[in-house]
């Protein structure tokens, strides 16, 4: 987190989550690979968004497109990165992004090899390029040694294991959050597909108590607007909604379904067709 609480963070989901207690950050998933999607999906009032690496076919090329859509709107980019590899985590922050969210960190030396891939050196591991639209193309002044300060780690926990070791991983220097993944969490569990099983959700109601006794923030996601409000309940302190693709299906489908009905039963055709005359 911000260590001078005086003065503003430079990163904006860090600042979200400073403000939590007087404003819940709300943020949805962004699938659909699309640069005009996502910007329109940023103003519609989500705090923050994942542009998603590891699910998507969101390459770098249209990570950079993307994230130009949403810096043209208040929402805040978070990208998830397809793995914990550096080579990947470097081209991701040189092509603009701050704040980033690891898939299905283990422990606290997976913490510690996420946190390495966003720090220049002496902190970290991250390769240094003068030139690079993070560096605004080296017109940012201070550029890079203000880059670890703005760069933000979240950490995604998926697995029991994984839950299991949340104090020691929150601890690691650099880990501003937490965010447990139902969907793996069940998965790892044997209950692929069934989030709401009981022991995930005693999994995830444990998880979130225990971060809040130690003060780190911790997030979630859920596909309807009931189980973000049951997450809530459990402690979980910043969350997203479904995604663009999901919101996209679930309205659509809705409209369809009412415009159908609206409309009655379709009138009888004809479908012998006009009598055939002539030769043919």
């Amino acid at each position: 987190m911000n260590a001078d609480p005086s003065t503003p963070d430079p990163n904006p989901l860090r600042a979200l989550l400073a403000a939590r207690s007087t404003r819940l950050p709300v943020g949805t998933w962004i699938m659909s690979a699309s640069p005009i999607v996502a910007e329109a999906v940023g103003t519609m009032g989500f705090d923050w968004g994942v542009l998603d690496m590891e699910h998507t076919p969101i390459d770098l090329t249209t990570l950079v497109q993307m994230l130009q859509a949403v810096g043209n709107t208040p929402m805040a980019p978070v990208v998830r990165v397809p793995w914990n590899e550096p080579v990947m985590v470097k081209r991701v922050l040189d092509a603009g992004a701050a704040t980033l969210l690891f898939p299905f960190v283990q422990d606290a030396d997976e913490a510690r090899r996420a946190v390495a891939a966003t720090r220049y050196p002496p902190h970290g591991v991250r390769g240094i390029a003068a030139m690079s639209r993070a560096s605004r193309f080296g017109t940012l002044p201070g550029f890079p040694a203000s880059a670890n300060a703005r760069n933000a780690v979240i950490v995604q926990l998926e697995s029991p294991a994984a839950i299991a070791a949340l104090e020691s991983i929150a601890a690691v220097p650099g880990v501003d959050a937490l965010f447990v993944g139902p969907g793996d969490l069940a998965g790892s569990l044997g209950y692929a597909g069934n989030t709401a099983h009981g022991e995930v959700t005693a999994l995830m109601t444990d998880a979130a108590k225990r971060a809040g006794a130690i003060g780190m923030p911790i997030g979630t996601v859920g596909g309807t607007p009931e189980v973000v409000a049951s997450y809530h309940a459990m402690g979980y302190d910043f969350l997203a909604i479904g995604s663009d693709l999901g919101l996209l299906m679930k309205s659509g489908k809705a409209a369809l379904d009412a415009a159908r009905a609206a409309a009655g039963p379709a009138a009888p055709r004809d479908t012998a067709g006009p009598a055939l005359t002539g030769r043919y």
